[in-house]
C-alpha cells in the first residue's frame, strides 16, 4: 500500500539538478512497505530525504544521493537480513506477461541446478497490496564492463552465453531479447568488495574506484536477464509463429515487416551473432576465427541459420583449434593508436607471465 509523503509535492524537486522524478516517487511511496518486507532503499529514496549537496556549490552527481535510478523498472536495494546488494524490478504484466512465470521456471528445480542454466536466479517476490509484484535478483554488471581482455576470456563469455540460450531453447523458451544489455556478469568473484549500484565504477562506499580482478585471475559466470519479451511454447503445436517485438536490437531482417509472424528461436540466434559482429568482429582485431559462424548466424533467411545446438557444437570445435598463444593474446581495438598498443601490449604480457606462473587457465572457467 502506498503512503502520502509531503516532501514529494515540494515543487523544488521538479526543477533543481538531482531532483526526484515521477518513477522514483513510486518507489519512495513504498519504501516503508519494502523495509517491512526486508529490503532497504538508498537514503535518496526514503521519506524525509533532503539533498546532501543542498546549500553547497558542489555538483550533485558527486554525492551518493544525487544519483537516481539506473533503470526504468529496476531499483537497487539492500537485503536487511544479510546486507546483500540486490536489484528490485517492478513487474508490469502488460510489458512482460510471462516474465515471472519464466523466471520462476529457471529458478526452481530441476532446472535451477543444471550447470547449463544461465538465467539469473529469482531470489524473492515481494507482494504489496494493490501493486504489481516486485522481483528480487542479485546485483549484476553488464558483461562488457570491464572489457574482455583476452580471446580466452571471450571464449568463456560466448560459450556460456550460447549454452544458456541453448538451454532456454531446449526448454521451449525463446528469450526474444538476448542482446548486449540483457547479458550480465556475476561480479561476486571479480569484485570481492563489490561496487556502488548507482555508479558501478565507484566502490561500494561511493569512495574511489571499485577494485576488481581480471576474468583470467577470477573467472566469472555470465547470466541472461530480462524475460519480459520471452515466451514458452508447446512443441506439440509445431514451430511457433508470432508477430515481431522490438527489443534492444532492431536489425533482424525478419523484423522489417512487423506484421508478418516469424519464428522467434532463429531470431535469438541472430541476436547473439549480431552482438559478436557489431562489438567484436567490426571493432576489434583478431576475430577472423568467428567470421564463418557469425556469418551463418546472421543470415537474412532465418531458416538458413543454425540452431543454438549447432552453434554450441560448432563453437566448441572452433575453440578447440585456438592455440594457447591466441587465447592469451590481448584483444585490441582496430582504431587503437600504435603508442597505446605498444604500452598496453607490454603491460598485458607482463601480467600474462604472472598468470602462467600462477597456473591460471587460458580459458578462464569458473568452478
Amino acid at each position: 500500500m502506498s503512503q502520502y509523503i509531503d516532501f514529494l509535492d515540494n515543487p523544488i524537486y521538479d526543477t533543481e539538478p538531482g531532483s526526484i522524478d515521477e518513477v522514483e516517487k513510486w518507489w519512495i511511496e513504498r519504501q516503508e512497505a519494502l523495509e517491512r518486507a526486508g529490503y532497504m532503499l538508498r537514503p535518496r529514496f526514503r521519506p524525509g530525504w533532503e539533498p546532501s549537496w543542498s546549500g553547497t556549490k558542489k555538483f550533485h552527481l558527486n554525492f551518493e544521493d544525487g544519483i537516481g535510478m539506473r533503470y526504468r523498472l529496476g531499483m537497487d536495494a539492500t537485503r536487511i537480513s544479510d546486507g546483500k546488494q540486490v536489484m528490485l524490478k517492478r513487474l508490469l504484466y502488460k510489458e512482460g506477461p510471462y516474465e515471472l512465470e519464466i523466471n520462476k521456471l529457471f529458478s526452481t528445480e530441476p532446472l535451477l541446478s543444471d550447470p547449463r542454466n544461465r538465467c539469473v536466479r529469482l531470489l524473492d517476490v515481494i507482494e504489496l497490496p494493490n501493486d504489481p509484484p516486485i522481483m528480487v535478483h542479485p546485483l549484476l554488471r553488464p558483461f562488457y564492463d570491464p572489457r574482455l581482455q583476452t580471446y580466452g576470456e571471450f571464449v568463456t563469455f560466448f560459450s556460456q552465453t550460447c549454452e544458456g540460450v541453448q538451454f532456454m531453447h531446449e526448454n521451449n523458451v525463446a528469450h526474444r531479447d538476448c542482446t548486449s544489455e540483457n547479458i550480465m556478469l556475476d561480479p561476486s568473484n571479480m569484485y570481492p568488495e563489490s561496487f556502488h549500484p548507482a555508479d558501478i565504477e565507484r566502490g561500494k562506499d561511493f569512495r574511489g574506484k571499485a577494485k576488481y580482478h581480471s576474468r583470467t585471475r577470477r573467472p566469472t559466470r555470465y547470466l541472461l536477464i530480462d524475460f519480459g519479451l520471452s515466451r514458452r511454447y508447446d512443441p506439440a503445436n509445431g514451430p511457433p509463429l508470432e508477430k515481431p517485438i522490438h527489443g534492444g536490437d532492431k536489425t533482424p531482417p525478419e523484423h522489417k515487416d512487423m506484421n508478418t509472424p516469424c519464428n522467434p528461436f532463429p531470431t535469438d540466434v541472430y541476436y547473439l551473432g549480431n552482438l559478436v559482429r557489431e562489438n567484436y568482429i567490426q571493432k576489434c582485431k583478431g576475430f577472423e576465427f568467428m567470421e564463418p559462424l557469425v556469418t551463418d548466424m546472421v543470415q537474412d533467411d532465418p531458416m538458413k541459420r543454425p540452431t543454438m545446438e549447432a552453434v554450441v557444437t560448432r563453437f566448441s570445435e572452433i575453440r578447440g583449434k585456438l592455440s594457447t598463444w591466441k587465447l592469451r593474446s590481448r584483444i585490441a581495438r582496430k582504431n587503437e593508436l600504435w603508442p597505446v598498443t605498444v604500452w598496453r601490449s607490454i603491460s598485458h604480457w607482463c601480467r600474462t607471465v604472472g598468470y602462467v606462473l600462477g597456473g591460471k587457465a587460458a580459458i578462464p572457467e569458473p568452478k
